[in-house]
């Protein structure tokens, strides 16, 4: 998770959030390239006396004109190619739906017979020690590690948001309509995230909490938890 000092991205753990992080350093790249020339260009100008070939030259004008259109090439390929790996959902392993409301959410495992449990955050005078203040909640989301995870997102009342960044997700919950997303998590761990969408009074009281373990540990909890 971010702490109060970091400036960039959180570690990433999934291959999409790979994939946007890589391609946020290249878009930074091109930037300092232009930003540098343009600097240079300016300085240049500021020190050395113009002459006609500068003012009248049709190949400088060619350059500008072509240079741009390259540069948009670079930053729109990676980006579509991103776009659409965000958007393909394979055959998942597991399928979770979430449902947002006023102000938590619910979770049903609908692989499962009967798997689902409401998710609160946990107030300050209950932390345990070690935990994370209006981060943690009373239910965490269990899910196998490397394993492709479908999410299904929707919400109950108003407009809501489900993001974990650390994943690379964030998709929408639109009362009345379904959206879904898919990732996969590279390592075990526990990812958080929040309610990215304003939903009211206690909006920033809606955390997400990933707990991301091996396989036999997912089956053991699936199992006594649906028993």
């Amino acid at each position: 998770m971010a702490n109060h000092s970091q400036f960039g991205f959180q570690d990433a753990s999934s291959p999409i959030m790979e994939e946007l992080v890589e391609f946020h350093d290249h878009a930074l790249m091109v930037a300092l390239a232009i930003c540098s020339l343009v600097l240079y260009l300016l300085t240049l100008m500021l020190m050395e006396k113009l002459s006609s070939n500068t003012v009248d030259a049709q190949e400088v004008e060619l350059i500008w004109t072509i240079l741009p259109a390259i540069v948009l090439i670079m930053l729109a390929l990676p980006s579509l190619q991103i776009l659409y790996m965000m958007d393909e959902i394979d055959e998942p392993d597991l399928t979770l739906k979430a449902i947002g409301h006023q102000w938590y959410w619910t979770y049903e495992y609908t692989d499962f017979k009967d798997l689902s449990f409401d998710s609160y955050m946990v107030p300050t005078t209950d932390l345990s020690l070690g935990h994370f203040r209006l981060l943690e909640v009373d239910h965490r989301i269990i899910i196998p590690m490397e394993s492709p995870i479908r999410i299904i997102v929707t919400a109950d009342d108003v407009l809501h948001s489900w993001a974990v960044p650390s994943l690379g997700v964030k998709t929408d919950a639109i009362p009345g309509r379904l959206n879904q997303t898919s990732f996969i998590t590279t390592r075990p761990g526990i990812f958080y995230g929040q309610c990215s969408e304003i939903c009211g009074a206690n909006h920033s009281f809606m955390p997400i909490v990933i707990e991301s373990a091996p396989l036999t540990y997912f089956e053991s909890w699936s199992s006594l938890l649906s028993s």
